[in-house]
């Protein structure tokens, strides 16, 4: 009779013992993919108008949620015509689109053509709806050499606190290409395969 009461212990520490295992291995697993998750990504909501209307948001409450990714900076550097996110110097999380890369000089046309080392860039078909203003920094006849960063604009140009006010953006403040919008369903897609 002992006996069987040990190997009914005996089993049921075993038991006990595989569930514990199965479940260090989950939280061991969730751990793994939360690293890989902060790593890799990054989920930012638009509460400004300035990126509309590629990106849509006034508020928390209303805005498009974005998904970043920081993989395809890993492998290549930014291209002209990405909508990319970074940090400014007092933390925020912005995104806008890129105008102008390391080492070129740009400067806009009064009809709001942007000039890249001299020579007018025409937008991507895709932007054409995209009517950039050549005000501040990009006044006409003024040039801005970007050096070793990024001249960004918001769609929105009217409404848009870019590199036209606020400077380059330099390479180690960029957190990645805005990849996805993931809610409103309404607004779900691909952020930057327009162009």
């Amino acid at each position: 009779m002992s006996n069987d009461s040990t190997d009914g212990q005996a089993v049921s520490r075993d038991w006990l013992r595989q569930k514990m295992q199965y479940f260090e291995r989950a939280l061991a697993i969730l751990g793994s993919l939360l690293i890989l998750w902060h790593g890799l990504f990054h989920s930012s909501r638009i509460v400004s108008p300035s990126m509309q209307p590629t990106l849509v948001g006034t508020s928390y409450d209303n805005g498009d949620r974005v998904i970043t990714e920081k993989i395809s900076y890993l492998l290549r550097t930014p291209r002209r015509w990405e909508v990319i996110a970074f940090r400014r110097d007092d933390g925020t999380i912005n995104m806008k689109r890129i105008a102008a890369v390391p080492g070129e000089t740009i400067s806009m046309k009064l009809d709001g053509t942007v000039i890249i080392n001299g020579q007018p860039v025409p937008l991507p078909k895709s932007l054409s709806h995209i009517a950039y203003y050549p005000i501040a920094r990009l006044f006409p006849g003024r040039e801005v050499k970007c050096e070793d960063g990024y001249f960004v604009l918001g769609d929105d140009s009217k409404d848009s606190d870019d590199s036209r006010y606020e400077g380059l953006v330099r390479p180690d403040r960029i957190i990645g290409r805005s990849w996805i919008i993931v809610s409103p369903r309404s607004r779900l897609g691909f952020v930057n395969s327009s162009y």
